[in-house]
């Protein structure tokens, strides 16, 4: 593999490569197919997360488990196509490269394997660089690392390279009774990192957030999560968790009808390969990173029947996605529980972190409650799952919840 400096270009050994870029923060990795005038053709040689293919490149989301990328298949990219440019920008708005360099990976896109990297040096107030480049020549397919920054983000890049960049819309003239407004064209695909959406006229009312969307974080504090919901376990300015606790609770429905439910988290690598499972039967996997407290027989009393701690800091590196699940092993089914929970704790202070209220059940005899997915940048998100199974026993949990990650 070869280490490239700017400026640096090596020829190509695979037809089809990858450039993945990698950072301590998430990214935006995209690509546009320029021709022999350093242009786009339209704004579909804009290849990103909005607009994840074209001729020849297409964008591939690294999951959380490994960085974006952008596949080059040299043989497919069309005639007049000269060159295909790797762009990336941090995730956050504003945040500059600086502290953050990236590494660009330039591999065989069949087999993984590395073929060269690049991390652009002596960056500053960058927001966004050009950072690959994968260019013909006499010929042949080649592989240049740039390194060139733009201080106004991808607005820049996009303006250099022909993209169509939408300015914001000026302040309206009066109507002009007698010249109705001719139809409004048809915008082509934009990248709303890129350009920003016009102002939607004002609602009637405050539109009510959709069911079981979105992503947020804890920086206000306790989160309570419905189902498909995701929280960034990160608050602004606190370091990363270390020790966390999952809580599991239950009750009867019915009075006097015990039931019989076990916690169970099943760890997960980066390809949904099952790792371990720990359980009433097994309280200790991955050389201690996740402990189980044993098993609760009824559900009966206050607070977490079951609860599981992990030790995140300890979580070897293999393990990237961990799913908790519940099973009622004397084969009652859910419609026959009722306050079924999981809560998230900090185990070094105590505090409720996020909650998940299982608010419906259906009548089958395995649920799982949530997963936790390990991202590139090393924190973790934890999304609210809800999602029922006909299985008395986590191991018949193992193919489903793979399947949901």
């Amino acid at each position: 593999m070869t280490a490239m400096t700017p400026g640096s270009n090596l020829p190509l050994s695979a037809a089809r490569v990858a450039v993945d870029v990698a950072a301590p923060v998430r990214l935006d990795v995209s690509g546009l197919l320029l021709t022999a005038d350093g242009k786009v053709r339209s704004d579909d040689d804009f290849i990103f997360y909005n607009q994840p293919s074209g001729p020849g490149v297409t964008y591939r989301a690294g999951g959380g488990s490994a960085p974006d990328a952008i596949v080059v298949d040299t043989a497919a990219v069309p005639p007049g196509i000269e060159k295909i440019v790797v762009t990336a920008s941090p995730d956050a708005a504003g945040q500059t490269f600086q502290g953050i360099e990236p590494t660009a990976t330039v591999r065989n896109a069949d087999d993984g394997s590395a073929i060269a990297t690049f991390t652009p040096p002596q960056l500053s107030a960058e927001t966004a660089l050009v950072v690959i480049e994968i260019y013909l020549r006499n010929g042949a397919w080649k592989a240049r690392a740039v390194g060139q920054g733009y201080a106004n983000g991808l607005a820049g890049i996009a303006t250099d390279f022909g993209v169509s960049v939408e300015e914001p819309a000026a302040p309206a003239a009066p109507p002009v009774p007698a010249a109705p407004a001719p139809p409004a064209p048809v915008a082509a695909p934009v990248d709303p990192r890129i350009a920003p959406p016009a102002p939607p006229a004002p609602p009637a009312a405050p539109p009510a957030p959709a069911a079981g969307s979105g992503k947020i974080n804890l920086d206000k504090g306790r989160v309570s999560l419905r189902k498909n919901q995701t929280v960034s376990l990160v608050k602004g300015g606190a370091p990363l968790l270390s020790r966390v606790r999952m809580g599991l609770g239950w009750e009867p429905a019915f009075r006097g009808k015990d039931i019989d439910l076990d916690a169970s988290v099943i760890a997960y690598g980066p390809n949904r390969n099952h790792l371990d499972s720990c359980y009433f039967g097994k309280l200790a996997i991955l050389n201690g990173a996740i402990k189980h407290s044993g098993d609760n027989l009824t559900g009966e009393g206050e607070g977490d029947d079951e609860t599981i701690v992990v030790d995140l800091g300890r979580i070897p590196a293999e393990a990237t996605g961990l799913v908790f699940t519940v099973n009622s092993f004397t084969g009652q089914k859910f419609n026959e529980v009722a306050k079924a929970y999981c809560r998230l704790i900090d185990d070094a202070s105590g505090e409720e972190l996020v909650r998940f209220d299982l608010t419906g059940a259906e009548p089958q005899t395995g649920v799982m409650m949530a997963k936790l997915i390990k991202q590139f940048t090393g924190e973790w998100e934890m999304t609210a799952m809800g999602e029922f199974v006909k299985s008395r026993t986590v191991r018949g949990m193992v193919k489903p919840a793979a399947q949901a990650l």
